[in-house]
């Protein structure tokens, strides 16, 4: 059974690939998934990694005199090395198969009806699939718009700022598909909170409100897009 590991230790953390980025000596939480993924967390940013290496990748452990050193290499030959100065935890835990999020009823009958009735987003709308597959987790709905660029929605009953993060994370990864890319999102509730709205907008994410009723077919048909 694959394992999950949980090292926290004081190091830093180099990045070489398309850029290079240099994290400084500290204490971090390193995770290394039973997917392959290896990211390394601070204390101060809820669940966003500092960085991190999506699968597939390679995890080499150095010995010797660079016993200290981590390698992590993805396909396209980027690499993050991290360098060990003290391990002060090493643990490993087989979690099992993770049932899945459950999503409120509401919220995945929006899900429901937005796919049945892609094309109120707009002329030429079509989709690709619901409960798109990602290594962080399904894309709520990934379509095409009428000019044939990527989407990607994410439905929330009420639309708060975690979920705007939530969207961000999953265009990060898209956008490094190139049979995908480039990739925008959508960030679709019944109700958005005017903080999600703001950091949505800065964002380049667009802002749907969703009429329940009107998917129904019970008022309009006609999305609000703001």
């Amino acid at each position: 059974m694959p394992t999950m590991r949980l090292v926290i230790a004081r190091c830093s953390v180099d990045y070489a690939g398309r850029l290079t980025a240099h994290l400084p000596s500290a204490p971090r939480l390193i995770l290394v998934k039973a997917d392959g993924s290896v990211s390394i967390h601070a204390d101060d940013r809820a669940y966003k990694p500092l960085n991190w290496m999506s699968p597939p990748c390679t995890l080499k452990e150095g010995t010797g005199d660079d016993s200290g050193t981590w390698t992590v290499i993805n396909k396209a030959g980027e690499k993050l090395i991290i360098t060990m100065e003290e391990v002060l935890h090493d643990s490993s835990h087989e979690l099992g198969v993770d049932p899945g999020l459950i999503k409120d009823g509401v919220e995945a009958h929006l899900q429901e009806l937005l796919a049945d009735r892609i094309d109120t987003l707009g002329e030429g709308y079509t989709l690709i699939r619901r409960e798109y597959p990602t290594a962080i987790g399904p894309v709520d709905i990934l379509c095409r718009d009428g000019d044939g660029a990527t989407v990607a929605i994410e439905i929330k009953r009420r639309g708060e700022i975690d979920g705007v993060e939530q969207l961000t994370r999953y265009l990060e990864l898209l956008n490094r598909d190139p049979h995908l890319a480039p990739v925008r999102g959508i960030f679709a509730a019944q109700e958005i909170k005017p903080q999600a709205r703001v950091l949505a907008t800065d964002r380049g994410i667009g802002c749907t409100v969703l009429d329940y009723d009107a998917l129904r077919g019970i008022e309009d048909d006609k999305l609000r897009l703001f």
